[in-house]
Formats: C-alpha cells, sequence, structure tokens
C-alpha cells in the first residue's frame, strides 16, 4: 500500500476535551481518523494556531496512543483574523506551495471537517484546483450513543454527488459574483448572468477580457472589481493600472504606453518605464482603446501575446506579464472594417467581449443602485441622507420611466443623487427636492436650460421666476466668477475688485458669502 498523508486543521471545540478517561467516550474528528480500522495514516499533518498549542500537544499525545505507526506533524499557522477569505487563502496557498508533495508516490487526504467554514472552503478550493493534489476526507460521529471512532469517507470532486460541498463552492461563486457588482443586488437577469459568466473567465483564465458599452456603463469600476477578486484569489500580485487611452494619442502615445531610454528624444531627459511596464505581475484596464493609433495597436498586440515589447529609444526589448482589460464605447467591428483598428488584434482580444448595457436598458436596476449611491454619499461625505416615502416613489416612478433617458447612464444617476443629498441639510430627502431634481435631469438630456440660464442648476425654477431679472443677470455674473475661481477669496477679490481699494478694512469672503446667502445659496454649491 502508498503510505497515507492526512492534512487538516485542528477543532478547537470538536478536538478539545478534559484529561481523563472519559474523553474516549467523545468524538474528537482528529483523533478518530486515526482509530478506524480500514484508514492507515502514515502521517498527520496538523495544522494549528500558536495560540493552541497546548491543546495540539494533548491531541498529538493521544494520536500516537492509538496509532503508534503514525508519525504526526504539527504546523504551526496564525492568522489575524480566521474568518477573513484573503488572509486565510493566502497563507494556505503560500503551505500548498512549500509543502514537498509526492503524489506518484504517496496518498494524501485533506480533512474538512475542522476548522472554520473559511478555512473549509479554502481548503476545498485548493484541493479542487490541485494546489493540494490529494482527495477530501469528511469525517462524523455515530448516530445516537457516544462513540469516539465515528465514521470517514473519502470524497472525489465531483460536485453533482456532494450537495452540501456544492453548495458551499455555490456560496463562495455567489459571494465573488456579489463582489463584482459591488455587493448591488441587481435584478436584470441577463446583466447577472453575463456577471457570472465574467467571475468563471476572471478566476479561470488569463486570457484578455474585452468590455464593451456606452460611456458612464461601468467598464472602468468592473475593470477594478475583477482586478480586486484576482487579487482576493492570488492571481495577480502586481498593481492596477488604467490607461485612457484617447489621452495618449500623438507622438507622446508610445511613450507614455511603453517608454523611453533617456536621449530618445528632445525632452527626454531620464528613463521612463512606460504604463505597460508598470502593470507587470498586475493587470492593465486599456479603456477606449479604439482610440489607439495603429502603431500602438500592433506593439499592444506583440505585448499581449509575447509579453515584451520595445520602449522608444531602446536596443534592447522589455518585458511585461500582465494581463489585460480593454473597455471601448465603439463598435470595433465596424472600425475593423473602416480599416481604423487592426483585425488580429481585435480577433485576439475577442476571444471573452461583454456587452455591458446602459442604464436605460436596465430599468429595473436603478432602485438597488439608488441605495448604493446613497450609502456610497455617506461614506464619501460621513453624512446618511436618505428619502421620506413619498419622494422615493416619485423619483423611481420617473427614473424607471420611458422619458428617463440616462444618456451619462450611472455617471448621470451618481450625480443626481449627489446633487439632492447636498441640498437636503436635514438629511431628508423631500417630494420638492425630488420635482426639482428631475426638473434639471429633463432639461440636461433635452439639451435645453431655459430662459434662465446656469440658475436652474442651483435653484427652483419657481424661486429663480421669483428673483427681479436685473437681479437675476447680476447673480448668474457672480455664480459664473465663483465657477472659474480658486477659493472663495479669489472669487471676492474679482467681483469686488473696485470697491475693495476704497475700503479701510476688505474681508471678500465675508461679503461674498453674505451676497450667496441673500438667494440661498454658498460657496460649496455654487463653485461645484
Amino acid at each position: 500500500m502508498r503510505p497515507t498523508t492526512v492534512i487538516g486543521f485542528l477543532g478547537s471545540t470538536l478536538d478539545a476535551a478534559k484529561f481523563g478517561p472519559s474523553r474516549w467516550n467523545k468524538w474528537r474528528p482528529t483523533v478518530s481518523i486515526c482509530m478506524q480500522e480500514d484508514l492507515r495514516v502514515d502521517r498527520f499533518v496538523l495544522i494549528h494556531g500558536s495560540y493552541h498549542r497546548r491543546l495540539a500537544e494533548f491531541v498529538m499525545q493521544d494520536i500516537r496512543d492509538v496509532s503508534p505507526e503514525t508519525e504526526v506533524v504539527p504546523h504551526v499557522m496564525d492568522f489575524e483574523d480566521a474568518w477573513d477569505f484573503e488572509e486565510v487563502y493566502g497563507k494556505l496557498l503560500d503551505f500548498a506551495r512549500e509543502f514537498e508533495f509526492d503524489p506518484d508516490a504517496h496518498d494524501y487526504l485533506i480533512h474538512i471537517t475542522t476548522g472554520t467554514h473559511v478555512a473549509q472552503i479554502c481548503l476545498f478550493l485548493l484541493t479542487e484546483a490541485r494546489y493540494l493534489p490529494g482527495k477530501l476526507l469528511q469525517t462524523q460521529p455515530h448516530k445516537g450513543a457516544p462513540q469516539p471512532i465515528g465514521t470517514w469517507a473519502s470524497i472525489d470532486l465531483d460536485l453533482s454527488r456532494y450537495d452540501s460541498i456544492a453548495s458551499r463552492f455555490a456560496e463562495a461563486s455567489a459571494e465573488s459574483t456579489s463582489f463584482l457588482k459591488s455587493g448591488i443586488e441587481t435584478r436584470n437577469a441577463a446583466f447577472n448572468r453575463m456577471i457570472e459568466e465574467i467571475e468563471q473567465v476572471a478566476v479561470r483564465s488569463r486570457a484578455p477580457i474585452l468590455l464593451m458599452g456606452p460611456t458612464g456603463a461601468g467598464k472602468s469600476q468592473l475593470a477594478r472589481k475583477v482586478y480586486e477578486l484576482k487579487k482576493l484569489r492570488h492571481q495577480v500580485e502586481g498593481p492596477f493600472v488604467e490607461v485612457n487611452c484617447a489621452t495618449v494619442k500623438g507622438d507622446s502615445a508610445m511613450s507614455a504606453l511603453f517608454g523611453h531610454k533617456k536621449g530618445a528624444f528632445t525632452g527626454a531627459v531620464q528613463d521612463r518605464p512606460g504604463l505597460l511596464k508598470s502593470a507587470d505581475k498586475g493587470l492593465l484596464f486599456l479603456d477606449e482603446i479604439g482610440e489607439l493609433g495603429l502603431d500602438e495597436q500592433a506593439m499592444i498586440l506583440r505585448a499581449i501575446e509575447e509579453g515584451r515589447f520595445l520602449p522608444v529609444g531602446a536596443d534592447s526589448e522589455a518585458k511585461s506579464e500582465f494581463q489585460l482589460i480593454a473597455g471601448t464605447n465603439r463598435n470595433l467591428m465596424d472600425e475593423v472594417a473602416a480599416g481604423n483598428f487592426r483585425e488580429d488584434l481585435f480577433a485576439r482580444l475577442n476571444l471573452w467581449t461583454f456587452a455591458l448595457p446602459g442604464l436605460a436598458e436596465r430599468r429595473e436596476d436603478i432602485e438597488p443602485n439608488l441605495d448604493y449611491e446613497l450609502e456610497r454619499f455617506a461614506e464619501r461625505e460621513g453624512t446618511r441622507v436618505t428619502f421620506n416615502k413619498e419622494a422615493r416613489d416619485r423619483y423611481l416612478a420617473f427614473a424607471e420611466s420611458p422619458s428617463a433617458r440616462w444618456q451619462g447612464n450611472f455617471r448621470d444617476l451618481a450625480a443626481s443623487v449627489t446633487r439632492m443629498a447636498t441640498l437636503c441639510p436635514t438629511g431628508r430627502i423631500d417630494r420638492e427636492a425630488v420635482e426639482f431634481e428631475t426638473g434639471r435631469l429633463a432639461r440636461l438630456w433635452s439639451g435645453d436650460k431655459g430662459e434662465i440660464g446656469v440658475l436652474t442648476d442651483l435653484l427652483r425654477k419657481d424661486r429663480v421666476e421669483a428673483i427681479d431679472p436685473f437681479d437675476r443677470v447680476q447673480l448668474e455674473y457672480v455664480v459664473e466668477v465663483c465657477r472659474r475661481s480658486a477659493s472663495l477669496s479669489d472669487a471676492g477679490r474679482t467681483l469686488f475688485a473696485a470697491s475693495r481699494e476704497k475700503r479701510k478694512s476688505t474681508n471678500d469672503s465675508d461679503r461674498l458669502r453674505k451676497y450667496l446667502a441673500k438667494f440661498g445659496l454658498d460657496w460649496d454649491i455654487v463653485a461645484r
């Protein structure tokens, strides 16, 4: 028979017992493994924390007493938080990589009955991924009268045969898809299916991913979430590097992307690594990739396929092993047909292509995203703002109606929530605030601000109409100066440039603050 090694956690509760003969009447899973008549254990690697050292020594001695042929090998593994998935998975992965496995000559059983649920899930995932090259071992006590031995079962990884483990794995997968959606309980079935597929691709493949969709559909946020998921799974070590390709066009594009050597051109006073090099071991997100020139596209293709590229002015190639996500709001097939995008690069990117729908195509997801944006505002500003029921119903009725165009997609929604939350100092968004905001959105999407101009961005229409035309023109000018000024003081100096010279004491900030207050405005609102 081939020698058998068991790897498992010490059960701080299940394996504990008072010293004395009575302990042999209790089922202790770790000890019971070595008491099975039909299972020979040649070596037992017992993982435990340093704070459970005494219990571990107690259990190891009992194993030696019932199974003298078993070599017990303690392995100390401490966690700052035993329920932190990233920490537990990372340390178990390090353990698996350092352990000297010999699957051709030894059998390995991974005990998943003891340890926290997080540890059990991580052991399962590492075994399923073959980092731990063995079978799963599950133990349980006898039903009825207490007996110390219990039963055991060796589990293959046909998940269809083990509903409990399949359920646990499904829960872990569901956590990942929820993570990609920032915890938002989205309701659009097609979008949810797409996120599930992206989750599988993200954790099982290093191939490029292409995210297509209109501006504001969430491509950048999803790309970052994919990176964070891969980081959580220890699939990337380097940084997340995001590049808006529309900003690296022209002569500087090659240098920005691929780097340059000192003296390569006028102004190159030192070496520059470039953004591709910065993404080494990490994830590179090329947003609006359709904006790149054909030369840059050719070099990007080679960098994807070979992990190598030539910096500007260099004699030798640079290397960078990055994973790529590309984003675009263009139809790249049309761009290929028009000769604006390389067909070979599109073919390389088109293995995993996902089209993100705009907000108007996911109206059932507006409500959960509304709650998400309110939470983001609370985290950002330190102030929690809510709707009253009537106002919330009114806003959702507008937002989910066909007349709501959501041209800017989630950016429009985020801006809308920010405005309502900012302009409700009581922390409660009422119907009046909603009416004001929905009117603003309707004007924004129609491209018509009406005769009362910029003030409709700041005040309700009825309040603007109550201002005399003479004062309205003056107030509009003041608002325009504030918006192009660096500070309240700077705006005050500009607006009171003549009269301030005649005053013995100048406090332009206070004068401007009082002027704005006459109309119910303040600097923070006006200068946004």
